[in-house]
């Protein structure tokens, strides 16, 4: 399974295009890995997570078809995680040579501002597919399961279980600490790899809720191992960066690399 990163960054970009913070002004000047785009991330090719507003650039950037996109699994409606009006470009008479639908798939609040944005559109360019959560479905040659996030309390926000070629990943973010239901789901399952969210730096709480910062990083690491969650050789990755963590790539390495964990950055191909 390839899982090549798209974005790495949270709600504002790192850098904030109009922050003037030291982070912000750090990340400008020396550039490579600090400079992150709001995240999203592709496996095989074929099976994209969210739609960021900065999709279009990441393409171009890293040399991606999106044509090849086959299905799109939508964690949650902010505007940094799905530009659903920016899908219009795959419709009849704009983008030639496309011979399968885009099957989005998400929660009720996806399938309402999907429906508002290219709704007129449905047909022979895209399928609309509504989820419930713990409700597993077939994506293709994919098995795909939604989880409970916690995160916004007035959207089901999900996050996702992808099984394909024998390997499975979580997709877990944007969320804090699990809820217990999802916690239990993942029970045993022995996962190949878990991307999680660490949108802040150190906050002195080790099960933060909405995002989760280094602490609940390492604490969701732990958990993990005791509910055999990954595989021994599980790979866990780290992103969703916020410059408010006050933190930059090299510094996110050297807290986490002693632990095994990867630090995204944008561009990344990482293998399971």
């Amino acid at each position: 399974m390839k899982i090549h990163f798209l974005g790495t960054a949270a709600a504002e970009g790192f850098p904030n295009a109009f922050c003037r913070c030291e982070f912000c002004g750090k990340a400008r000047k020396l550039g490579g890995r600090n400079i992150r785009t709001r995240s999203s991330a592709i496996v095989d090719d074929t099976i994209k997570f969210d739609y960021s507003p900065d999709s279009y650039m990441q393409a171009l950037r890293d040399g991606i078809d999106f044509g090849a996109i086959e299905h799109l699994l939508v964690t949650h409606t902010h505007s940094d995680h799905f530009n659903a009006y920016d899908l219009e470009c795959r419709r009849e008479g704009i983008a030639h040579g496309l011979e399968h639908p885009l099957h989005i798939y998400g929660n009720d609040a996806v399938m309402h501002h999907t429906r508002a944005a290219i709704g007129r559109f449905e047909g022979g360019r895209f399928a609309f597919h509504l989820l419930r959560p713990f409700e597993t479905f077939d994506a293709g040659d994919a098995k795909v399961t939604p989880l409970l996030a916690d995160h916004d309390r007035m959207e089901t926000c999900l996050l996702y279980v992808l099984e394909k070629g024998g390997k499975k990943l979580l997709y877990g973010h944007d969320s804090g600490w699990f809820p217990e239901a999802t916690w239990e789901w993942l029970r045993e399952r022995e996962l190949d790899g878990a991307i999680l969210d660490c949108t802040h730096g150190y906050t002195g709480n080790s099960r933060d809720r909405n995002h989760m910062c280094v602490e609940t990083v390492l604490e969701a690491q732990s958990e993990f191992r005791r509910l055999g969650v990954l595989k021994p050789e599980g790979r866990i990755a780290v992103t969703h960066f916020s410059h408010n963590s006050k933190l930059l790539h090299e510094e996110f390495d050297a807290i986490f690399s002693p632990y095994g964990i990867v630090t995204a950055y944008d561009g990344l191909v990482m293998h399971l």
